[in-house]
């Protein structure tokens, strides 16, 4: 039996506002559906990606903000921070796992021997709903 995620549930406070920041981000529009006044779900799916995220209104009861440490792997740390930062995204600094045997500390840039894994860089949407990007 395969389980594979599909979409992760963001809660946000202003639909509009989310859908403008994550198309800003690159991601694509799949559904923006809005039946009536009570009930919105907006999907979106990351370049390459198999899952995607989804937010509105009516499709969480969460804190606004809460989805925290979510993960998006790049094979090429320094091209998507580029890309992420040329869309206006509110990017940190490029990190990576120090020193090898790895206890839980961070050097700034990208590791040397690019090992899969170990290089980072963090971003949050406006609501504070954080995302991780990773090196594999």
């Amino acid at each position: 039996m395969d389980y594979r995620i599909e979409v992760l549930t963001l809660p946000v406070s202003d639909v509009d506002r989310a859908l403008r920041f994550y198309v800003a981000a690159g991601f694509a529009l799949d559904v923006d559906y809005r039946p009536n006044d009570r009930f919105r779900v907006v999907q979106l799916t990351p370049p390459g990606s198999a899952a995607s995220i989804q937010f509105g209104l009516g499709v969480s009861d969460a804190s606004v903000g809460s989805a925290r440490n979510n993960y998006l792997v790049v094979s090429d740390i320094e091209a998507a921070h580029r890309e992420l930062a040329g869309r206006g995204m509110p990017v940190s600094a490029v990190r990576h796992k120090a020193p090898v045997e790895w206890q839980g500390d961070y050097s700034p840039g990208v590791d040397p021997t690019r090992r899969p894994y170990a290089s980072f860089f963090d971003f949050a949407d406006p609501d504070g709903n954080t995302w991780t990007v990773q090196e594999r």
